[in-house]
């Protein structure tokens, strides 16, 4: 049982105006039973919520529309966040849950693969590896001396899935044509938390931020380039005493495009939309940059979602939902972002986040779409390109 008493002024509840603009902009408010605003009704009235009769809380994908649109400033998502703590710290969890907190916590990454594997995928390419002998940190207060100028984080999901992979490898591609002076920490690298903070697990979550703050201090990071707006969104936005300028990829690449350090050769004849991933969209406002990048590729055809930018709907990858089967029938949220880009006429959906291409191209099978469109990676058509 949750005592509600502090959860109402650990979330401000007390502000709600009940409008019902959190669970009517919910992506998920059509075919799950999740209730935000009724969740907060009961908190207020009753001196009690039980947790464990409440399933739909896992469906949230922590996209964070509810407390976009909340007039008050309140932050239901967050609310969310904690009633799925209180189940977690109670180990009322599902398996999968509970393997991804525990692989995390063994082996840096919830995909339960050995830490000896996360550079695996950079087998074979000429890209600066930070963590072994020919390149020894720098510790203290030498910092001039880095070896490489910026740090390429990869990401679990983009070293360990197979098809992810070839995002890491494209990137480094596209790194060496624009003569962009990066490395990689290899298998020192370990998961920024994003997810397992959203799965409710808040003390593994500041133990990897001890972790990889002191990795950045060791290596004498000033600067780094992610793959994944849910590693970007971490370490921008909830790394407490983090100096180093982060930038998602599309943030890094746009520049690059713009100052004509990147060109192209190639062209891509295809037609193209794209997907905005809610962590790097909806949290960080990032939009005009991964639309530069496409409608800088000779030859591609970009056309708009009508759901799209503010609007984009979830593909319900993130909140550790790749860790946890919805409680919820029906369709997917990333089949219908399929459904409508083949009513587009587009050949191919575009995304930059590993969570994204993963559920959509789930997305094409499961919709009998193969063939008929693909999923691909901004940097994947980027490097088509050049």
């Amino acid at each position: 049982m949750l005592q509600t008493r502090n959860f109402v002024q650990q979330y401000d509840l007390l502000g709600c105006i009940q409008c019902g603009r959190c669970s009517a902009g919910c992506p998920l408010s059509l075919s799950s039973p999740l209730n935000v605003r009724r969740i907060i009704y009961e908190a207020l009235v009753r001196d009690q919520l039980d947790v464990n009769q409440r399933p739909e809380i896992w469906d949230c994908t922590t996209c964070t529309t509810c407390t976009l649109r909340c007039p008050k400033g309140l932050d239901p998502a967050l609310m969310l966040i904690g009633m799925r703590r209180v189940l977690t710290e109670g180990g009322r969890i599902k398996p999968t849950v509970r393997d991804a907190l525990e692989s995390t916590f063994k082996f840096g990454n919830p995909w339960g693969r050995g830490k000896a594997k996360r550079s695996e995928w950079a087998e074979g390419l000429d890209v600066k590896n930070l963590a072994e002998a020919g390149f020894p940190p720098k510790v203290g207060g030498d910092r001039g001396g880095a070896q490489a100028e910026i740090l390429y984080f990869v990401c679990c999901t983009t070293a360990y899935d197979d098809r992810v992979q070839a995002v890491a490898r494209d990137m480094v591609k596209v790194f060496d044509k624009a003569g962009v002076d990066f490395g990689i920490m290899g298998n020192e690298e370990m998961c920024c938390g994003s997810e397992m903070r959203r799965l409710g697990e808040e003390g593994l979550f500041e133990f990897l931020v001890e972790e990889n703050l002191a990795l950045f201090q060791q290596y004498g990071i000033k600067q780094m380039v992610t793959t994944s707006p849910h590693c970007y969104n971490s370490f921008k936005n909830e790394y407490e005493g983090l100096d180093v300028e982060v930038q998602h990829y599309t943030q890094f690449l746009a520049d690059l495009i713009q100052r004509g350090k990147l060109a192209f050769s190639g062209e891509v004849n295809k037609v193209v939309t794209y997907h905005d991933p809610c962590f790097l969209g909806k949290q960080n406002q990032v939009y005009d940059e991964p639309r530069a990048i496409l409608q800088s590729v000779p030859g591609l055809q970009f056309v708009e979602f009508d759901r799209s930018r503010e609007r984009s709907l979830c593909c319900e990858g993130g909140g550790g939902r790749m860790w946890v089967e919805a409680s919820r029938p029906g369709e997917r949220l990333a089949e219908t972002r399929v459904k409508d880009a083949l009513a587009l006429g587009a050949e191919v959906i575009a995304t930059a986040c590993p969570f994204c291409m993963l559920t959509l191209e789930d997305a094409v099978k499961t919709t009998g779409a193969e063939g008929s469109i693909e999923v691909l990676d901004i940097v994947e058509l980027v490097a088509q390109a050049i």
